[in-house]
């Protein structure tokens, strides 16, 4: 009787642990065809209904939808980026005409206009309707949908947030237009370029060409990332870059990491309160999501303090720690821990014994607060 209820829980539970792929059919005024589009949900994504993800638009899906979705769901599984949902245009036996330009001017024409407005017109509008996205996007595109997913961002209000360029094979005029559009964002935009050693010779030149052009520009609003790598070919370099340029784009949603914390918190002249409040907001500006302040990160930020000797900050992460975990003693503790540091024994053995009545969290136990309240009593005799 315990393994057929077993079976049945893991029958009825398994397709909510894993994210969720699937295959559907568009039809397509602008094609004037069907077009085949996989779609990865995130994991939960049916129990969580009053939350929405970004969204990352995969073209040459037929084969690097999976590298992408995959990376997306373990990345996520770990914290390093959001949660996401994940579209992958199919293009195998249509790449050449989705992709095509004018000689003339670089940009698309005939079956390359009709594919800009169906990713424009017909895609995008159909996945938020029918999904819960947020206005974060990203493009993921190789060798010619690298150069085509430019096209996007060219626009006066660009499709996507996000760039990942693989090894583009890149129009002519690109290498002018892309530098020039650059330049003038007055918005936030992501951009990671990317080429190999082993590349094909003249896709690598004209892409360490648009990074030399793209490197010059002085625009705080692009956050840009260019890397050469050394081993992979054409074909392999997507393997390697997504991974690399998902934690780029995403890095400041990760986890305060030992470097951030070494190289930048121990080094602040300020508050590191407010650097932990400003890492969060850049997260719910950049890309649209209200993250609860990690326990991580409190402890982090706690570590700092102990190692500045900054005491006075604790009474600051307090009042945080009571707004993010307002059931458990995060706050309680930090308040006795300013109270401890700052010449008040009593207040902190009271603070103490108030957290208490709260719950246990992240090696913070009950036991732990009647054992400091005490040792403060013994010391001072009260």
């Amino acid at each position: 009787m315990k393994l057929l209820i077993y079976a049945f829980l893991f029958l009825f539970t398994t397709p909510f642990l894993y994210a969720q792929a699937q295959f559907e059919t568009f039809e397509s005024k602008k094609l004037n065809d069907t077009r085949e589009i996989q779609i990865q949900l995130p994991r939960g994504y049916e129990f969580n209904t009053d939350k929405n993800y970004p969204l990352i638009v995969v073209f040459d899906a037929d084969y690097m939808f999976k590298l992408v979705a995959g990376n997306v769901d373990y990345l996520s599984y770990w914290e390093d980026m959001p949660e996401a949902i994940v579209v992958g245009v199919n293009q195998y036996n249509k790449r050449r005409d989705d992709t095509r330009y004018s000689q003339q001017n670089s940009l698309p024409i005939e079956e390359g206009a009709n594919f800009f407005e169906f990713v424009g017109m017909e895609l995008i509008p159909y996945i938020e309707k029918h999904y819960r996205i947020e206005d974060f996007k990203v493009a993921v595109g190789h060798g010619e949908t690298a150069n085509y997913i430019n096209y996007f961002m060219l626009k006066p209000a660009p499709l996507f947030q996000a760039y990942i360029s693989i090894s583009p094979d890149l129009a002519p005029d690109m290498l002018n237009y892309i530098p020039e559009r650059l330049q003038k964002f007055n918005s936030k935009l992501f951009y990671y370029l990317a080429t190999s050693n082993n590349d094909v010779k003249s896709i690598k030149e004209r892409t360490q060409a648009l990074d030399a052009s793209i490197a010059a520009i002085e625009n705080k609003n692009v956050l840009y990332n260019f890397k050469t790598f050394e081993e992979p070919s054409h074909y392999a370099l997507p393997a390697h870059v997504v991974p690399k340029a998902l934690e780029s784009i995403f890095l400041v949603f990760q986890p305060i990491s030992r470097k951030e914390y070494r190289e930048t918190i121990l080094k602040l002249e300020g508050s590191p309160v407010t650097y932990l409040l400003d890492k969060y907001q850049s997260i719910e500006d950049l890309f649209g999501i209200k993250k609860q302040i990690l326990v991580n990160d409190f402890n982090a930020i706690a570590a700092a303090i102990n190692k500045t000797e900054q005491f006075a900050y604790y009474e600051d992460l307090s009042k945080v720690a009571r707004k993010q975990y307002p059931e458990t003693l995060l706050g309680n503790y930090y308040l006795a821990r300013f109270y401890e540091e700052t010449n008040a024994p009593k207040k902190a053995m009271k603070a103490y014994h108030a957290a208490y009545a709260f719950e246990e969290i992240a090696g913070l136990t009950k036991d732990m607060m009647l054992e400091k309240a005490e040792e403060i009593k013994l010391d001072f005799g009260y």
